[in-house]
C-alpha cells in the first residue's frame, strides 16, 4: 500500500507590520490571496508579493506559500 499525496490548492500570505501593542511586542496582519496557480514558482510568488508591497498602507514582514494536498493510499 502506496500513499500518495497531490496538490489540491494553493495560496499566498503576506505578512504586514502593523504596530505595536500597549507592552511594546509588534502586530501583524495577514493578507491572503486564494486560488493560486499550484504550477507558481516560489520567484512568481516573490515577484508578485514585492510588486504589492507598494500597494499597502504596511511593510511587509513576510511571504509565505501555503499547500493543501490530498493525502490518499493506493
Amino acid at each position: 500500500m502506496a500513499v500518495n499525496a497531490e496538490l489540491m490548492d494553493s495560496r499566498l500570505v503576506l505578512t504586514f507590520e502593523d504596530g505595536v501593542d500597549e507592552v511594546g511586542n509588534p502586530v501583524y496582519r495577514t493578507k491572503s490571496f486564494n486560488n493560486v496557480k499550484t504550477t507558481a514558482t516560489e520567484e512568481q510568488l516573490h515577484g508578485v508579493a514585492t510588486a504589492l508591497e507598494p500597494l499597502q498602507q504596511r511593510v511587509l514582514f513576510s511571504i509565505e506559500r501555503d499547500d493543501e494536498f490530498l493525502i490518499y493510499e493506493s
